[in-house]
């Protein structure tokens, strides 16, 4: 995958996971928006974008620790609705995992 496409499919994960949030905690529709618009400004200026797997796994934290405990919470929920609703984007995430650990 060339790098600028790493970037947009970073940015579509998010998207996705913040989506399922929402879709079962409307009340914090404009937390998570926030979320998004900040997530993305991060990605887009991944320096670690080439190499990485996942921002879990990076080095470094750029994150502010309001926002990575919100991203935190986001994947902790959507992450076992992943399956359902995103299964190949799921598998494919769970087989990097294994390989890097």
């Amino acid at each position: 995958m060339d790098i600028a496409k790493k970037y947009e499919h970073e940015k579509k994960i998010m998207d996705l996971m913040i989506d399922i949030y929402i879709k079962k905690h409307p009340n914090e529709k404009e937390e998570m928006d926030e979320l998004r618009k900040y997530a993305h400004q991060k990605i887009d200026k991944c320096p670690f974008m080439k190499e990485k797997t996942f921002c879990s796994k990076c080095k470094i934290h750029c994150y502010q620790n309001k926002y990575q405990q919100l991203v935190k919470k986001v994947m902790r929920y959507s992450g076992k609705w992943m399956l359902l609703y995103h299964p190949l984007l799921a598998i494919k995430h769970a087989y990097y995992q294994l390989q890097k650990d």
